[in-house]
């Protein structure tokens, strides 16, 4: 309660507290986003198994606690140079809360992503579904810091003007940074056809296979399997998928 309690009240960011106390709110806020994100991570890899789900929970732990360790501190050097007099824990704890709200509103959608897998959602409507989830919920979460920024810098005057608008750049390297990440931690969630994977091996970035899942919700494969045919004279229907492929070249 002391977690969401914050976002009520932008004074609870600056408040004096004990080195304990600040402590145990920001050991909290790191508690509360991990069991979020790996309670959104199992819904998102149940599409596929059980097995899915457990990677798939741990896996958007680390993309989200990683993808802090990886932008935060250049975040506080920065605000240090411009000139900023908010402590250490006091930027965190702004940054902690946050990933709170993106993983709570996250979170908050699991009830509608598995109406869609119960009902028989499309993988790649799935799949884009999640992308439209983590977009939504991490304009309010950014939304927030910049709230508790412009209070910092207007009523409580310890962080420069310029700081703000400086901390929206900020916010588009924490996109690049995270979305790459995530890239390179995939697949969260397989398609039923496959089987468990790790890791994905093939090439490509985050942007194609956007492109590609909404390409194929429009028009779909045709094949039952869902691999793509080809057209070669002397067969007997002119159809042979990608192995008939290979195999005709060798011969």
């Amino acid at each position: 309660m002391e977690v969401f309690r914050i976002f009520h009240s932008p004074e609870s960011y600056f408040d004096e507290k004990t080195n304990s106390q600040s402590n145990k709110l920001i050991f909290n806020q790191i508690l509360v986003i991990c069991a979020f994100c790996i309670l959104y991570g199992i819904v998102m890899g149940s599409y596929h198994s059980l097995l899915q789900s457990a990677v798939a929970g741990i896996k958007l732990i680390l993309l989200f606690v990683g993808t802090l360790l990886i932008c935060f501190p250049s975040f506080f050097v920065i605000q240090q140079v411009l000139g900023s007099k908010m402590s250490l824990k006091q930027m965190l704890v702004i940054i902690l809360s946050g990933f709170v709200l993106t993983s709570a509103i996250a979170f908050s959608f699991a009830p509608v992503v598995i109406l869609f897998m119960i009902t028989g959602g499309n993988y790649h409507f799935i799949q884009l579904l999640h992308v439209a989830i983590f977009l939504f919920s991490g304009f309010f979460g950014m939304r927030l810091m910049v709230i508790a920024l412009k209070f910092a810098c207007e009523k409580k005057n310890i962080y420069p003007r310029i700081g703000v608008s400086v901390f929206r750049i900020w916010i588009v390297i924490l996109l690049f940074v995270s979305i790459q990440f995530a890239w390179n931690l995939r697949p969260f969630m397989c398609d039923k056809a496959e089987d468990f994977k790790l890791f994905r091996k093939y090439e490509g970035n985050f942007y194609t296979a956007i492109i590609y899942s909404m390409k194929q919700l429009s028009s779909p494969d045709d094949s039952a399997d869902g691999k793509k045919t080809f057209m070669i004279p002397g067969t007997d229907d002119g159809q042979v998928n990608d192995s008939t492929v290979i195999k005709r070249f060798m011969d």
